[in-house]
């Protein structure tokens, strides 16, 4: 492996090995396929993060306010479910945090860092990236599944909601890129 040589690092930045180079992007679709298909095999459904965090926040809102948690519909369906950690969905992302840390750790491509365009200060960026996830969620809820659940397991099942859903996502971040790419250059 070689040695990054970058100017201004400190000598042990310098002697830091190279990370891996990043899959092939066929591969690893490929490879996100067989997940998918095994989660049918295994689970019997598909993927998705939101059921996730519902079921985490049914059980915050059920121990803050039972009577308000058992009443809202939303909240008494992941609740009739059992606690958060009877949730299958729950251990997929506890499972893929794990395996994306373990990924990026072999692969030496795991910093803390904010990756930002050099016309955004970190805070700035912090700050953008919290208001991004925010919406991203709202959105997820409205959009009833988050981009995994949509553009994974609704599109292999031919849902056509889930194609529309992602044929909207790629028309909408094709039409703003632009206006955003000057704060990456």
């Amino acid at each position: 492996m070689s040695s990054l040589t970058v100017p201004g690092t400190t000598p042990r930045e310098a002697t830091k090995a190279a990370p891996s180079p990043y899959w092939n992007p066929y591969v690893a679709g490929f490879g996100l396929g067989l997940v998918l298909l095994a989660a049918y095999l295994i689970a019997g459904r598909g993927l998705g993060a939101t059921g996730a965090f519902s079921s985490v926040a049914a059980w915050i809102a059920n121990a803050l306010s039972p009577e308000h948690a058992q009443a809202t519909a939303v909240h008494a369906r992941y609740l009739a479910s059992g606690t958060p950690l009877e949730a299958w969905l729950v251990w997929l992302l506890f499972g893929s945090a794990i395996g994306s840390a373990v990924s990026g750790y072999t692969a030496g491509r795991m910093a803390i860092s904010v990756e930002r365009g050099p016309r955004v200060t970190d805070n700035q960026r912090l700050v953008f990236a919290l208001v991004g996830g925010i919406i991203a969620g709202l959105g997820a809820k409205i959009a009833r599944g988050c981009t995994s659940g949509q553009a994974l397991t609704g599109a292999a099942i031919l849902n056509a909601g889930s194609l529309v859903f992602m044929l909207s996502v790629f028309a909408a971040a094709y039409a703003v890129a632009w206006s955003y790419k000057k704060e990456w250059l």
